[in-house]
């Protein structure tokens, strides 16, 4: 008989979402399960074991190393060198104010530029990162999102720029403002104008861009302390929240739900992360088909991005994150995922060098050609262990989502400050297991060694790079019209007074060569900036 999935945690090894771990697992644990009903073959609904029939052996998952550094000029040399490595996609880091829509000389940027990733200031930035790529043949993820529409404008011109039609633009913003809410905190407006600037950018790309996903629907709340399934909870609710906001604008969900995309972590639970993936797929499937009544299938399939490595990486001992990467990269392959960043042995505490991205590479490229993983879709169907966690998955993201629709949705929960919360909890009793020693972290609270620590390249920050950037951006706002400059920015203050799509504005100033600051700084004056929520 199937145990209960509500029956308390029994003494012994369990996921990392609670579920106890049997030391053995049968057809019992499956009874009254239906193949057919549940699993389906892969490319079909609900799509459990792959959004397409023949998965990897069709096309392989692009493999996209997640880069940016210091100025324009340095992150082109770098996607350079990653696309001579092999890497089948563009991934760009921005530095935080970038993120969070100040300028290279901003007082609010001093100390922090290019530090994190690379700053982009103005068109012309974006003009140097692409300089000699052809954007025709090559896609590009940018993970942004309270500036993502200027971002996703600056991109759509320099593509243009080098003729490349709009139906061939191929790309990815992440665009995804509630998990900053909840969980990764780089907000700049309100929660009601940043869904407003989010559902423009998914209405623009539907109508002017059909090969660009306007969103990544991101799980950060992982990385902020959430157990797996939370997780995907928190995530697959964003995801119903912004499809609720597309119809209230009045979007058919066929039109647009094809371009969602959805980004998720992986951790070295490895059974577990295959489950959640498979588990993910076949509720989003369901609930773009049941409740929203999607009929393409191509509006029910869940595309999913991960990153092998976040919070999994120590800084003790860092060549161990290897082995942890390994785990990871596998897991997603065999959990099916369409897009992989597999995060450097360093990067727990630098930005990578040449050499520790090219091996994070490397491993995706040996598991994808050196393994059997991609020679045929959703190995571990059929197992007793993978199916049980998949159910028991789905059970707990379900139980999640109700509680978070009973409290009002996503967006309620957020202003109220309860996911924080529950994040928050999640995050301090991991930390607590992990002191205690309960949850075993090789070279961080067990197996330490007594060396002293080995030397680790690290990659050097440029202390001219800063000043460099600013006296660049000087430049640019020497040789524009600023008198078109001006025009633009007044089109944009006006159309936010009213309820007209922000893409065209914004894209007009974009070209005028306004610069990310000035173009947030019209939204700030309108719409004021977000404070969370302090009472929960």
């Amino acid at each position: 008989m199937a145990r209960k999935l509500d029956a308390p945690p029994e003494a012994g090894p369990a996921t990392r979402s609670g579920t106890p771990i049997q030391p053995l697992y049968t057809s019992a644990d499956l009874a009254g399960f239906d193949t057919e009903d549940a699993l389906g073959p892969p490319g079909r609904y609900p799509f459990t074991r792959g959004i397409y029939e023949s998965m990897y052996r069709g096309k392989l998952w692009t493999m996209r190393q997640y880069a940016g550094m210091g100025t324009a000029r340095e992150t082109n040399e770098r996607f350079k060198y990653l696309l001579r490595q092999g890497q089948t996609g563009l991934s760009v880091a921005l530095d935080l104010p970038t993120q969070l829509g100040y300028d290279s000389d901003a007082p609010e940027a001093m100390g922090e530029v290019g530090r994190v990733g690379v700053a982009i200031s103005s068109l012309a930035d974006m003009e140097t990162i692409f300089e000699g790529i052809p954007l025709g043949t090559v896609s590009t993820s940018f993970t942004i999102n309270a500036t993502a529409a200027i971002l996703l404008a600056m991109y759509e011109a320099v593509a243009e720029r080098q003729g490349v039609p709009r139906e061939r633009i191929a790309g990815t913003i992440q665009n995804d403002i509630l998990k900053e809410f909840g969980a990764r905190g780089a907000w700049v407006l309100p929660i009601e104008p940043s869904m407003r600037l989010v559902v423009d950018a998914i209405a623009y790309c539907t109508e002017h861009l059909p090969r660009f996903n306007p969103i990544s629907i991101a799980s950060h709340f992982r990385d902020a302390g959430a157990t797996p399934a939370e997780e995907a909870a928190y995530t697959l609710a964003d995801g119903v929240a912004y499809v609720e906001a597309c119809r209230a604008r009045g979007l058919a969900i066929d039109a647009f739900a094809p371009r969602l995309s959805w980004f998720f972590y992986t951790y070295v639970n490895f059974f577990e992360e295959i489950a959640k993936y498979r588990a993910c797929r076949r509720l989003w499937a369901r609930l773009m088909h049941e409740r929203f009544g999607a009929a393409n299938p191509e509006s029910q399939r869940l595309r999913i991005a991960v990153v092998c490595g976040g919070h999994s990486l120590t800084k003790q001992e860092p060549l161990n994150n290897i082995a942890r990467l390994t785990i990871e990269t596998m897991a997603v392959a065999l959990g099916g995922v369409q897009s992989v960043f597999t995060a450097a042995y360093d990067e727990a505490f630098a930005i990578p060098t040449e050499e520790s991205a090219r091996t994070s590479l490397r491993i995706q490229q040996i598991i994808a050609y050196e393994s059997d993983v991609a020679q045929t879709a959703d190995p571990l169907a059929g197992s007793y262990f993978v199916e049980a966690l998949t159910n028991e998955m789905e059970a707990k993201i379900t139980a999640v989502m109700d509680e978070i629709a009973r409290r009002g949705g996503m967006v309620e929960c957020l202003k109220r400050g309860w996911v924080q919360q529950q994040i928050s909890r999640r995050a301090y009793e991991w930390e607590q297991r992990v002191a205690r020693g309960e949850q075993k972290i090789v070279g961080v609270n067990c197996f330490r060694s007594t060396e002293e620590p080995q030397d680790v390249a690290i990659y050097q920050l440029d202390s001219r790079l800063e000043a460099d950037q600013v006296e660049r951006l000087k430049a640019v706002r020497g040789r524009r019209d600023a008198s078109a400059v001006d025009a633009a920015l007044a089109e944009l203050r006006q159309a936010a007074e009213g309820t007209e799509n922000l893409m065209g504005p914004i894209r007009r100033a974009v070209r005028a060569y306004a610069t990310t600051g000035e173009i947030m700084g019209v939204l700030r004056a309108r719409f004021g900036e977000y404070r969370p929520p302090t009472d929960f």
